[in-house]
Order: structure tokens, then sequence, then C-alpha cells
């Protein structure tokens, strides 16, 4: 064998290993990626549970507080909105501006669904209603599947960020498409602020 032939076999080759690395930081990325959307599907799941049931809860409630009407077209609107921040989420998994309008759209839910329990603690004959306290169990059950479900999509989306950002990835991820995915985390400021104490 020539010398000239040796440094051919020695350039292929490391040609061969360059490309089958970059290979596996793209098929890394590209696992990474599908993992966080999985997760998402899953959240997807409890928020569609979750606003199917809250027509059923509005519509039992509607009975008992036909003088509120403003607070139940109030959770009605949230829940629309919701709806739509849902599917424009589900579409675009991570995208910055869809996981910050879903994020405020769930948290505006949050809060007027927070409203319309309260107001029916003021009413002994709703509160006393069998299916109205289904409904709210069931609430209450699928509020803590979107929570894990929540946190697994975190989990997974900053595995992917923290994965696209290292060296070399980070040299492939930009290329290719593999732009930074945003967390799902609700907005609100009540559960910020610390509890008010009072001993008068």
């Amino acid at each position: 064998m020539t010398s000239g032939l040796i440094t051919v076999v020695v350039i292929v080759a490391v040609i061969v290993l360059l490309a089958l690395f970059l290979v596996g930081i793209y098929n890394r990325l590209v696992t990474l990626r599908n993992r966080y959307k999985n997760a998402f599907s899953q959240i997807d799941v409890q928020l569609k549970r979750r606003h199917d049931l809250i027509p059923n809860l509005v519509e039992t409630a509607k009975g008992y507080l036909a003088h509120e009407r403003g607070t139940l077209e109030a959770v009605i609107a949230a829940r629309n909105q919701a709806v739509s921040a849902r599917e424009a989420a589900a579409k675009a998994p991570g995208d910055p501006g869809a996981m910050h309008d879903l994020a405020r759209a769930e948290g505006a839910l949050g809060g007027v669904l927070g409203r319309l329990f309260a107001l029916s603690e003021a009413y002994p004959d709703l509160k006393a209603n069998q299916t109205m306290a289904q409904l709210m169990e069931e609430l209450t059950s699928t509020e803590n599947r979107v929570a894990f479900a929540r946190q697994g999509y975190n989990d997974a989306v900053m595995e992917y960020n923290t994965g696209r950002e290292r060296f070399p990835n980070v040299l492939i991820a930009g290329p290719f498409g593999f732009r930074e995915a945003e967390l799902f985390e609700i907005e609100e400021p009540a559960q910020r602020e610390a509890p008010k104490v009072s001993f008068s």
C-alpha cells in the first residue's frame, strides 16, 4: 500500500466517524423532542377532560345560581379561551407563544372556577347536590392529573433544552431547526403570595 492510499483511507475513516457522530447527535435531539411532545399530549388529554367537565358543572349550578349569571358566563368564556389555547398548543407543543397563551388561559380558567366553587359554598342546596359534588370531585382529580402531567412535560422539556444546548449538540441544533422549547407554568399571583395570618 502506498502512503497516498493510506492517507485517503484515514481521511475517509475520519469522515465516516464524524458523520456517524453527527447522526448520533441529530437522532438524540429528535428523541428528546419527541419525548417532550409526547409528554405534552398527556397534558392535552387531561386538559380536554377538564374542559369537558366544566359545561356539566355550569349546567348543574345554573338552577341554583340563576341570579349569578355573570359568574357562570365568565366560567364558560374562560373555558372556551382555554380550549382554543389548548388546541393551538397541541399543534405546536413547546412553542413559547402557544405555551404562554395556554398558561394564561388555564390560569384565568382556574381563577373563575375558584370563584364558582366559593360561590357554591354559599348555597347549601347546591353544595349538597350529588351531581355537583361528583363533578367537583372529578374536576379536583383532573387538576391533580394535569399537575402530574405538567411535571412530566416540564421534565422532558428541561432534558431536551439541556441536550440541545450542550456542546457539540448546539452546533447541530440550530441549523437543523431544534428550537428551545417552553415550559408549561401557570402564573397565578395568588399562589405566589404568602398567606396572610391574623390573630385579631
